[in-house]
């Protein structure tokens, strides 16, 4: 079932969703490169990557990509009275396609569990497992396909 993207955090499963295009610039590949000491040429010389590397092209870090998971959740999906969200792990991630210098991406997000966890003090929460798949502008094959798990309280 496709919804809008202000939906509300009890949707049902199945619920899905898609966020903004985002441009992955090299800034962008820069930031992360120095944030997480990865400074593979394959990331972060252009040229290089141009003349020898396999895609012709500097290309986004696998981790990279997974930190934006976040991002393109909480600009899709509203949280009204969600007081803290954490990310609580990955069940299997695939980087399936590179993505460029210059590439658009998006997330397509799609709810596969929700289930109840201990309340914590005044905090109740649940666990959340979505299916998210990134897709490159252009491109059938996505980016990155992978099944993430969250936790939120309210």
């Amino acid at each position: 079932m496709e919804t809008q993207n202000d939906k509300d955090v009890t949707e049902p499963l199945d619920t899905r969703l898609v966020s903004d295009w985002l441009v992955l610039t090299q800034e962008r590949f820069q930031l992360f490169a120095e944030a997480t000491e990865d400074r593979q040429w394959i990331h972060t010389d252009p040229e290089r990557a141009q003349e020898e590397g396999p895609f012709g092209a500097t290309v986004a870090h696998g981790f990279l990509i997974l930190s934006l998971f976040s991002h393109f959740l909480t600009t899709t999906w509203a949280t009204n009275g969600m007081r803290m969200g954490v990310n609580y792990g990955l069940n299997r991630v695939r980087f399936v396609s590179p993505v460029p210098a210059g590439a658009r991406v998006r997330a397509h997000f799609k709810l596969l569990n929700r289930e109840a966890l201990p309340t914590m003090g005044q905090l109740s929460g649940e666990q959340l497992t979505w299916e998210v798949i990134i897709e490159r502008e252009g491109l059938e094959k996505p980016a990155c396909v992978a099944e993430w798990m969250t936790r939120r309280y309210i």
